[in-house]
């Protein structure tokens, strides 16, 4: 078994594979200030919840867009697993061409959203990360990075809403599909976030075919891109787990 880690901002997924295929993932909240102990007890509590002998993983790899927990995570798999630990970092092997003025500041999750496109779809591909912050990025239909968007995330955006204002409330993206037009404010807040964030990715995707002679293929991924993705009219493949289908591939490629 390979565990694959994928450090976000908000959270942190894992990724399970056995025999090359995901069979299960979990989720963490990303803590900053937890120690490498209390990560580690955490890990044991998943293997335990699932039934998993730590025995059983024969290695793992991190990325991380939190450079604090790079370090907390890696040490806290070695304490409790006993593996050999690889990290998206500069140095390791990707199969992915980054054309970049600075190839080292582009992040592990833009390098494993890449790479595990490439593992999975006709190129060119544009990948629409859904998560604490919305990226759209691309490879090219040899294989090279050549850049993307970055944007407010939907829930910074809502978080936005609510504090930068003082009669909007918090609200949650959770419930039935809100009306587009309505004079409740929640519903309307949900409007706002849902379809405009869809909106906006339709209107991006255009944008993005017209800057290719091949027509790119779309894939959403991310914690919010089933949430997302629904409201598109725009053909995107939802496909969530992408970012750690492509840290088991360059986990593949070092090993």
């Amino acid at each position: 078994m390979v565990l694959a880690i994928d450090v976000g901002n908000t959270n942190i997924c894992l990724g399970f594979f056995e025999d090359g295929k995901l069979t299960l993932t979990s989720r963490l909240y990303t803590d900053a200030n937890r120690t490498e102990d209390q990560y580690a007890i955490e890990l044991r509590d998943i293997f335990n919840l699932y039934g998993f002998p730590y025995k059983s993983v024969e290695g793992c790899i991190i990325a991380s867009v939190v450079p604090k927990l790079s370090s907390v995570l890696k040490n806290a798999v070695e304490k409790y697993l006993h593996c050999k630990v690889l990290t998206v970092s500069a140095g390791i092997k990707t199969g992915l061409n980054l054309r970049a003025e600075n190839p080292g500041a582009i992040g592990a999750d833009f390098v494993c959203g890449a790479v595990g496109a490439m593992s999975k779809y006709p190129l060119p591909c544009v990948i629409i990360d859904l998560g604490t912050a919305t990226k759209i990025f691309a490879v090219d239909k040899t294989g090279s990075f050549i850049g993307g968007s970055i944007m407010p995330g939907v829930m910074i955006s809502l978080e936005a809403l609510s504090n930068r204002t003082a009669l909007l409330p918090t609200i949650g993206l959770d419930g039935q599909d809100p009306p587009l037009i309505s004079t409740i404010t929640v519903e309307s807040m949900r409007s706002g976030i849902l379809y405009g964030t869809a909106g906006m990715i339709d209107g991006m995707a255009r944008r993005y075919a017209q800057a290719f002679d091949t027509p790119p293929v779309f894939v959403a991924t991310g914690g919010l891109s089933t949430s997302i993705t629904k409201y598109c009219t725009e053909k995107i493949i939802l496909d969530p787990d992408l970012v750690l289908e492509g840290l088991y591939r360059i986990y593949q490629k070092n090993t």
